[in-house]
């Protein structure tokens, strides 16, 4: 089990420290034309590392189980810290989205936060209940008011995004834990019109789609983003165009340091690069794999599960979109894309899975 931990960490640090490099390549020009600094954001991010480090230290040396005993405590923040940040006055709005706590100059993002609470609480209730999972009334049911009342309140805000991953963690975290296939496929086929329904409710999700379907269309309007991030990701071919050298950062690609950072990638690094990132987070999620199998406590296995779920989910994705294989949506690229909330988590996340492999190693 040590050495699956050293592998597991070090293609985290191997993809951290490519995070460093590129977000101070894809954001420098434009910090430094718009904010007068070209290190803006290295050193916002180089803060927001230090803090998710500091966090990290503490989920690796604490003891992982004794979360379950604080499993529906720490939901109920979470839920009250969505309630919270929809509160005008309280939550920060930015660009129409009330997302946001501002704590001076950090903001919080707490679906970030929720989704972790979220997995640690069906890790205890799956745990605790697994003969109840199958029963409609005792297992199905509270699992969904759960994860309604979760999406309910990420969708207020409004972020899709995240409530999204929180209906597949839910759904596939209750498939593994040996849910009915009936009740699983009846909530996903009810859910579609739902998903389709909120995509209809707001117009920029409808440009997205329709920029989806044919971003060169219109590339000078709704397919702007997708086929700046297509031109980026061709114009590196194999080789790349050399670090430093993206023109797609200047002030062509939006969100070229945040969620379309692997369009960078792409162009300075080229294919191989882009590759080797692939690979990267493969072999991160399959060492994983590796500790979630060797973990006999049922807590520590799902719980497992779902943070491989959730980090594996939000690097399809957004690889998927900058790809155009996959609608625009606002999820950052783990431990390499500019953010507070999530890179902080993330690598929360990732000293849990680190606990539990070293639980599991002293308890064997």
């Amino acid at each position: 089990m040590r050495e699956t931990r050293v592998m597991l960490f070090g293609s985290f640090l191997a993809l951290v420290c490519l995070g460093i490099v590129m977000i101070y390549s894809s954001s420098g020009v434009y910090a430094l034309e718009v904010l007068g600094n070209p290190a803006y954001f290295l050193v916002r991010h180089l803060i927001f590392l230090v803090i998710g480090a500091v966090l990290m230290a503490v989920c690796m040396l604490i003891d992982y189980r004794c979360l379950q005993r604080w499993a529906r405590p720490i939901l109920g923040i979470a839920v009250l810290l969505l309630i919270l940040v929809l509160v005008p006055g309280i939550g920060r709005m930015v660009s129409g989205a009330r997302r946001w706590f501002s704590l001076g100059p950090i903001n919080f993002q707490p679906s970030e936060f929720a989704k972790i609470a979220l997995i640690i609480y069906l890790a205890d209730l799956f745990s605790r209940k697994k003969g109840e999972v199958r029963s409609l009334k005792r297992g199905f049911l509270p699992v969904m008011a759960v994860m309604g009342l979760l999406c309910a309140l990420i969708i207020k805000q409004p972020d899709l995004g995240n409530t999204f991953l929180v209906f597949v963690i839910t759904i596939s975290m209750l498939f593994i834990a040996g849910g009915k296939v009936f009740h699983i496929g009846a909530i996903f086929l009810s859910s579609l019109p739902v998903f389709g329904a909120l995509i209809l409710a707001k117009p920029y999700r409808v440009r997205r789609i329709i920029a989806f379907m044919n971003p060169w269309e219109d590339p000078l309007g709704v397919g702007f983003q997708l086929s700046q991030s297509q031109i980026a990701l061709g114009s590196g071919g194999f080789w790349g165009v050399g670090i430093g050298q993206s023109v797609q950062k200047l002030f062509y690609l939006p969100a070229a340091h945040t969620d379309f950072i692997f369009s960078i990638i792409g162009e300075e690094l080229g294919f191989l690069g882009a590759l080797a990132v692939i690979l990267l987070f493969v072999f991160f999620i399959w060492q994983g794999i590796k500790i979630m199998k060797a973990t006999t406590d049922p807590f520590g296995y799902y719980m497992a599960f779902g943070i491989l779920l959730m980090l594996g989910m939000q690097v399809a994705v957004n690889i998927g979109v900058t790809n155009g294989l996959l609608p625009t949506k606002g999820l950052p690229l783990p431990f390499i894309s500019y953010g507070g909330s999530a890179l902080i988590f993330n690598m929360a996340v990732v000293g849990l899975l680190l606990n539990i492999s070293r639980a599991q190693e002293l308890s064997g």
